[in-house]
């Protein structure tokens, strides 16, 4: 997907050599990547319940700042039970009080598709709830690498790949009557596995009654805008221009005020000492001249989205080279990942292993996630299930993996008490009676009680791995990772 692929290297061969690519090339390109986005599922209106356990139950932990969105409308990360990674946005009750314009607008959005967004997959109107389920982009926001990056500055090929991928989602959007953007900034650009930059389709969406298209910082407002109140198709190549000189400057630098460095020819305050000896003279110039004119004040004046794609194809460099390594991702799941001995068992799907695991944690994992009890604690009604945990317990310890079944299911359907443990060994039984669909139901139903527990997460990707889903086990090994290393204070 995207510029690593050979499909794009015959217009950027042709551009190294000066020759631009022909209006043929450049509609074979779009007719692929548009093929490209058409593998994700179609829109689909969630229950509220169903993004209830996605993000288990909102849980503080699956709250993402990266995707730029602030309070009170909340983004998290979220698991469908098919392991799809997705992205749910939560308004503020007032934000959409009309709900048929919700669903309209969010209906209309989600008939997009394409690589160079993250995608909108459905929507929920329940009461006064009002969410979005976007795919889950994962590796942060431009501003993020641009602005406050860690290892190393962004290289000037990522730079323009990023300029080329924005220009080309807007030239999608606005193919399809969707020409309008709301607020495009830095934060609105996330990065994929790949490390390929996706536009949040968040910003596609009509604003609510606030009526606020833009952010409160005024010097970087379109100045039509500023004079109507109105968002057109011409502000949002303003906005471009300026992503086009936060991509040059490494800085946010008022438009005013790169529009006076431009005509007074001093690019060297216009462009990041980091990028020194990694372009050209002439491609700098051509990246400022496109950055002025999506700058003029007069919205006539400005380039259209397909003049950007134009002007930005001929100027890639190093399209053979995967965004992922542009942009200094780890390479992969597995190289990245050092698992720790229960990974390796869900890894290795080592049964034994697993099941000396847990009958050495024991419930000490519980704490916190049952259920309090009360005077019902004393009632017979209690004392048996009390007494089905022991027997399970027993069954399970002596590897009588069929009656910890039983007992464990008698236990979980009074209700009266809640626990992480059961499921899991509960779910490991079923590993073991090879019924691994029941297995990963119970492994999905202990981190909705414990979102933060990493071996819900590993024994969901043992039952993946059971059910020879190994993309989808991968990612529920890597999260467990994450989550094991959190709890042992590993960054």
């Amino acid at each position: 997907m995207g510029c690593k692929c050979s499909r794009l290297s015959v217009c950027f061969r042709g551009s190294e050599n000066g020759r631009r690519p022909t209006v043929s090339e450049v509609e074979a390109i779009e007719v692929e990547v548009e093929r490209e986005g058409n593998n994700l599922p179609a829109f689909h209106e969630y229950t509220y319940d169903d993004l209830r356990r996605a993000t288990s139950w909102f849980a503080v932990e699956n709250i993402v700042s990266e995707h730029g969105e602030k309070a009170p409308n909340v983004v998290y990360k979220g698991k469908l039970e098919n392991q799809m990674r997705i992205a749910v946005k939560r308004f503020n009750r007032s934000a959409w009080p009309d709900a048929r314009q919700f669903l309209e607008e969010a209906r209309i959005v989600g008939h997009l598709r394409n690589p160079r967004l993250a995608n909108l997959l459905g929507c929920c109107c329940e009461g006064d709830e009002r969410l979005l389920v976007a795919e889950y982009i994962p590796n942060e926001t431009l501003a993020k690498h641009l602005f406050h990056w860690d290892a190393q500055p962004m290289k000037w090929a990522m730079r323009l790949r990023v300029a080329l991928h924005l220009a080309q989602a807007l030239e999608y959007c606005t193919s399809k009557g969707r020409d309008l953007y709301h607020d495009l900034n830095a934060y609105r650009l996330l990065f994929d596995d790949e490390g390929n930059p996706r536009l949040s389709c968040f910003g596609l969406m009509k604003n609510s009654r606030d009526g606020k298209s833009y952010s409160t910082n005024l010097a970087f407002t379109p100045p039509e805008y500023l004079r109507t109140g109105r968002v057109i198709p011409e502000s949002v190549i303003f906005s471009f221009g300026t992503l086009l000189v936060d991509l040059l400057s490494g800085k946010h630098i008022p438009p005013s005020r790169a529009l006076d460095l431009i005509r007074d020819k001093n690019l060297q305050m216009l462009t990041d000492s980091c990028l020194e000896g990694q372009f050209s003279e002439a491609d700098g110039t051509d990246l400022v001249r496109l950055a002025y004119r999506c700058l003029q004040s007069e919205p006539r004046e400005r380039p259209n989205t397909k003049s950007l794609v134009a002007a930005l194809l001929p100027l890639q460099k190093d399209s053979e080279v995967p965004s992922s390594e542009l942009l200094g991702l780890p390479h992969g799941t597995d190289a990245s990942l050092a698992l720790s001995p229960l990974g390796e068992a869900c890894l290795r799907m080592d049964l034994t292993s697993i099941h000396e695991v847990l009958e050495s944690v024991g419930y000490k994992d519980d704490e916190g996630s049952a259920t309090e009890l009360s005077f019902q604690m004393w009632t017979n009604q209690m004392q048996e299930t009390l007494n089905s945990k022991k027997k399970g317990d027993s069954a399970f310890r002596h590897k009588d993996f069929n009656a910890a079944v039983d007992c464990y299911t008698q236990f979980i359907e009074v209700g009266t008490m809640v626990s992480p443990t059961v499921y899991a060994r509960r779910s490991l039984s079923f590993l073991v009676m090879n019924m691994p669909e029941e297995a990963y139901k119970d492994a999905v139903q202990a981190q909705v009680i414990s979102p933060v527990w990493h071996i819900a997460s590993y024994l969901q990707a043992a039952a993946l791995f059971a059910m020879q889903k190994e993309t989808e086990a991968r990612v529920a090994l890597e999260e467990g990772s994450v989550l094991e290393n959190k709890r042992n204070g590993i960054s």
